[in-house]
């Protein structure tokens, strides 16, 4: 038995996010389906992060157990034969079989994207959130930086979350501009459920000056959800890179 790590691209739109579902396909399902072809084995692809209908990543972790004696880099040629063309496998490698893509990590990247102008964009409707009124960047740019640090996030989860610890490190909070495009680069430890696109949310709501700045501040010392802004459409958030120790990916 090989435990096999697989770095996965996809384009979420067309997905019910990335875990298995009963009624809906799903990037997992599309991926055990494609190995199902290649190798005969009905087995489960473990990702790193369940993104959510709609988000994109460019970075998704996974792992897969194989009896399969097909060399492990190849699996990426091979599995891009028989996956749609919005998910692509782009490194494919031999992990030892106590690495686990989710449980193994030590942090992880992600990046949202606002369309701030008038009118939508065509070609950003899929990977952009968009805003129709300005936003002042250097107010969400002071705003991220109150993230930076240890704290207890509970203030940032989805409601209906159980989590029991709500306590996570931001290593990166980052707000740039490039015309219409605004950024936000977030890198941390880990990431409670609809936590990026809370960020977001807040800081529109900061930037077009429908919340006042310190709102994350406020949200840290009271825990309370409503301190902060709506939660962002998915599909202007990609998950960019999962980060792990290097020795334990080594064979």
């Amino acid at each position: 038995m090989r435990r096999i790590h697989l770095i996965v691209e996809y384009d979420g739109t067309a997905y019910a996010g990335w875990q298995r579902q009963a009624n809906a396909m799903t990037v997992q399902e599309k991926l055990e389906r494609a190995i199902l072809k290649l190798t005969g084995e009905e087995l489960c692809v473990s990702g790193a992060s369940r993104t959510d209908a709609g988000v994109h990543a460019l970075g998704q972790s996974a792992h897969f157990d194989t009896e399969s004696r097909i060399p492990a880099d190849k699996f990426s040629f091979a599995l891009n034969t028989l996956l749609p063309p919005d998910i692509r496998v782009t490194r494919s490698e031999e992990v030892p079989l106590e690495f686990h893509a989710r449980f193994s990590t030590r942090g992880k990247r992600y990046r949202y994207l606002f369309h701030a102008a008038p009118h939508a964009g065509a070609l950003t409707r899929n990977t952009h959130a968009h805003v129709i009124y300005p936003l002042d960047v250097e107010r969400m740019r002071a705003e991220a930086q109150d993230l930076v640090g240890t704290h207890d996030f509970a203030a940032f989860a989805a409601s209906g979350s159980v989590v029991k610890d709500t306590v996570r490190t931001i290593y990166r909070a980052e707000v740039t501009s490039s015309g219409s495009e605004i950024r936000l680069i977030v890198e941390g430890s880990g990431f409670l459920y609809n936590m990026v696109r809370i960020i977001a949310g807040t800081l529109i709501g900061v930037g077009s000056g429908k919340l006042e700045p310190g709102a994350f501040r406020r949200a840290i010392a009271s825990g309370d959800r409503l301190d902060l802004g709506i939660t962002a459409p998915a599909h202007g958030l990609t998950l960019m890179e999962v980060f792990y120790d290097p020795d334990d990916l080594r064979i």
